[in-house]
């Protein structure tokens, strides 16, 4: 006579053994957590902190910033040098726009210059995101300075030369590129802009050749 303990079969187990991970009933046992929360905060937490970080970094790296006497004085700067080189190609020449002459160009520029002084000069007591004189400053005025020089010097010998060295001191000088992609750029510059102006559109500039 078979047992009730022994020769009853339990469900979905051959032999009348429950397989390991089932369920009273045969069914498979839920998967095991998989609950990632601490986890995924602990990532979250460490990028915020990385990014703290880093900001902090810039904000070290940051020169102080500029004051209303510092503004104040950029924007004159800037308007000298515009007003300066706004003389010097009015001299040369306005032109118009269907007979270009020798400072339509320097005269554009010079224009642009005098209008951002004055934008400048407008706001130096709301302007709260200018930088304090540094050695880089230096570098913008010295690059307004050879605008003026270049705009002095087509008069007397052309625009060649003033233009290859304004081209040169930029890139090589203010930019700190090699000497080789310097010489290079300047001169296709000068070819360039001979080429276009002088050979092509007969614009009346002061020319050597």
């Amino acid at each position: 006579m078979t047992s009730p303990h022994h020769g009853a079969h339990a469900l979905g187990s051959p032999g009348g053994r429950e397989t390991a991970g089932a369920g009273p009933a045969g069914d498979p046992a839920p998967p095991p957590s998989t609950d990632t929360g601490m986890t995924d905060a602990g990532v979250t937490d460490t990028g915020v902190t990385d990014a703290v970080h880093e900001v902090e970094v810039e904000a070290e790296d940051r020169p102080p910033a500029a004051g209303t006497t510092s503004n104040l004085v950029i924007a004159v700067v800037v308007l000298a040098f515009g007003v300066a080189a706004f003389a010097g190609s009015w001299a040369l020449g306005a032109g118009t726009a269907q007979r270009p002459a020798a400072g339509t160009f320097p005269l554009l520029v010079s224009g642009v210059l005098v209008l951002l002084g004055l934008g400048l000069l407008a706001g130096v007591r709301r302007t709260s995101d200018a930088e304090r004189f540094t050695a880089g400053s230096w570098q913008v005025l010295a690059g307004l300075a050879t605008m003026v020089v270049f705009v002095a010097l087509i008069s007397v010998i052309g625009f060649e030369i003033p233009a290859a060295l304004l081209a040169f001191v930029w890139l090589r000088v203010l930019g700190h590129e090699s000497w080789r992609l310097s010489i290079i750029t300047s001169l296709a510059v000068v070819v360039a802009f001979y080429l276009l102006f002088v050979a092509a559109l007969s614009v009346p500039i002061p020319h050597l050749f």
